[in-house]
């Protein structure tokens, strides 16, 4: 019997690091035969991670070219659009037995929909979440109701998928791919990275990343200015690293830059750190600020102290490593201090991840493998 092959599509670079481990465990399954479908911002040349993927032996079934012309409502539609269409034909050639599809954002949904009309069983990772500070929200469960399959990370969100009319034997709890990346973790060292990256950790850094809250991303430059003006007078090092290809993005990167070059003391700006070289920083840290969702995901497994700003991540399941705050200077200058405080890193000692311990890719394979590819599995039914 021939190999099941098994379409992965990955349109933004925060995904690619969490779908390595899965990707690895579809090439050892000789059952399954891996397609990458690699788009949008992996090929732009602000970014280039295409590099990154290749790098570690990947290779690519096809290209869908998506260049990042803006970051206004207009550009990240006219993104879809290209994606769709790139899909679409993608898709025709390929002709893939089943399609692998994570997450939330807008470049995922159009993929999405380009596949709908093949009748193709969709697996869908990471369904079921929220964050009621972005459009994601919607793009999210929109690919839930398109896909046949469900990978959650968490039983909150098994339960959330069953509310939206999901059947039960379709939704399998797995836990997060991102924790499969952090258990297996080899880090860098700090002379590795200041070789690749150009900055000293010898001291403790603050790692910082602030995306925008895309249901309110006319006020961007407000938020990343009450960020910066909390860590102006903030020790260093501060490593930042970039926003996502995301409405109003640019801005953020345009005033982080310009902090940096009044700081270039203690403040550095790295574009893309790659999965190894942003959870070496994580492990090494003294704390996490920002809206990442790496913050209330990956970090708990390092015992990392988080400050997460606003209301990007809000709805997701929190550990108790996360100190929230709002856009306020005061607050997160008081939220840094205590993250950093002997006080509160001695009650994170005992801290379980609620994501999961590390075993993701091998249960997702196992169902992609042996999960039938019948009517029953793309007749959805009514709610």
């Amino acid at each position: 019997m021939s190999a099941r092959r098994i379409a992965v599509l990955t349109m933004a670079r925060s995904e690619y690091g969490l779908y390595r481990p899965l990707l690895r465990a579809i090439c050892d399954e000789p059952a399954l035969e891996l397609q990458l479908v690699i788009g949008a911002a992996h090929l732009d040349p602000q970014y280039n991670t295409v590099q990154e993927i290749e790098a570690d032996g990947f290779a690519a079934a096809a290209h869908i070219p998506a260049p990042l012309e803006g970051d206004g409502p207009a550009a990240i539609a006219n993104i879809m659009a290209k994606i769709a269409a790139g899909v679409a034909e993608a898709l025709d050639r390929l002709k893939p037995d089943m399609i692998v599809v994570l997450g939330d954002r807008s470049e995922m949904a159009a993929a999405v929909l380009a596949a709908t009309p093949f009748v193709i069983p969709i697996a869908h990772v990471a369904g079921g979440a929220t964050t009621r500070g972005a459009i994601d929200d919607g793009f999210r469960h929109a690919i839930s109701k398109l896909s046949h399959l469900h990978f959650p990370e968490t039983e909150i969100q098994r339960q959330r998928l069953l509310r939206l009319g999901e059947e039960p034997w379709r939704i399998h709890v797995t836990g997060s791919l991102s924790i499969d990346n952090a258990v297996a973790l080899s880090p860098l060292s700090e002379t590795e990275l200041a070789k690749e990256f150009g900055f000293d950790l010898s001291t403790q850094p603050l790692l910082v990343t602030l995306h925008p809250e895309t249901r309110d991303f006319r006020n961007t430059s407000h938020h990343v200015d009450i960020l910066l003006d909390a860590l102006e007078d903030e020790r260093g090092p501060i490593i930042f690293t970039y926003p996502g290809a995301d409405t109003s993005g640019r801005i953020i990167i345009a005033r982080i830059e310009e902090f940096v070059s009044r700081h270039r003391e203690k403040a550095y700006a790295i574009p893309h750190m790659g999965t190894r070289g942003y959870l070496s920083v994580m492990r090494r840290a003294r704390a996490m600020v920002g809206n990442s969702s790496s913050g209330i995901i990956e970090a708990a497994s390092f015992k990392l102290p988080v400050v997460n700003i606003g209301r990007r991540q809000e709805g997701r399941v929190a550990p108790a490593n996360v100190i929230g705050c709002d856009f306020d200077a005061a607050e997160i200058k008081t939220a840094i201090g205590r993250a950093t405080s002997r006080a509160f890193q001695a009650t994170l000692q005992n801290l379980v991840n609620p994501y999961g311990q590390g075993d993701a890719a091998s249960r997702m394979t196992a169902l992609l493998k042996a999960v039938p590819l019948n009517e029953k599995l793309l007749m959805k039914r009514d709610f």
